[in-house]
């Protein structure tokens, strides 16, 4: 027998399996397990609200100074292949003429 968690709603542990859903009894809440596991990713947008995935290509919206050099990434310019990480720089890529580079979501917008 497999063990279910229980129901996030009312944390009852009586949660039972009715076709691809999880169901409490006590609660009447309704919720399935991938729901459940797509909670703890977080999700991340750029300016306009847009949800951004990995492999994603984006435009940066305003000039951004690379610190620690004199460099400066100019509005409009397009970055592919995006992969989502952790912490405050969100966004892990590699632009053309200044390598690899870590930007905020709210400066870029999908394209």
């Amino acid at each position: 027998m497999s063990i279910l968690p229980n129901c996030p709603e009312c944390n009852s542990e009586y949660a039972y399996e009715d076709g691809g859903l999880l169901v409490c009894p006590e609660c009447a809440h309704e919720w399935s397990l991938e729901t459940e596991n797509s909670e703890d990713q977080k999700i991340i947008k750029d300016s306009n609200g847009n949800v951004l995935k990995d492999g994603d290509s984006v435009s940066v919206i305003k000039d951004l100074k690379v610190k620690g050099t004199s460099l400066v990434v100019k509005i409009g310019t397009k970055v592919k292949n995006i992969r989502l990480i952790d912490g405050d720089h969100n966004i892990d890529c590699k632009m053309d003429g200044f390598g690899a580079m870590k930007l905020k979501s709210e400066f870029v917008k999908k394209i």
